[in-house]
């Protein structure tokens, strides 16, 4: 993640989607995500701890929800982490992404083309 990325101060998909995998990415089945971050939701499937209930919360996010975030487990993430796009991040919208980010009050990213400039000092 570039430090350019929106995803530094935002951090809504972690605590908004159950953020389930085939356990098979488990460090135990010789995948990246540890063991004891996750729980069992079905024989193949498990689930990061904290993202199985509304309020959801990744265990593994770190940090305040639309200040600034990061992921303690960022090189070891599953896959739907990894395949998660911040909209606009790859020229399209994500609508998850923006209804993670509205269910938190933070506005839908725009396209970079659309974004203001920041005025320098």
């Amino acid at each position: 993640m570039s430090e350019a990325s929106p995803c530094l101060n935002c951090g809504a998909c972690c605590s908004y989607f159950r953020v389930s995998f085939f356990w098979g990415e488990c460090t135990s089945s010789g995948g990246t995500v540890p063991d004891e971050l996750v729980e069992q939701i079905s024989p193949s499937r498990v689930a990061m701890i904290g993202t199985g209930c509304k309020p959801a919360r990744c265990i593994s996010l770190e940090g305040e929800v639309g200040q600034k975030v990061q992921c303690s487990i960022y090189e070891q993430r599953s896959t739907p982490c990894r395949e998660f796009d911040a909209s606009w991040s790859n020229g399209e919208a994500n609508t998850d992404c923006d209804k993670a980010r509205a269910a938190f009050g933070l506005p839908a990213l725009l396209p970079t083309s659309e974004m203001p400039e920041k005025q320098s000092a």
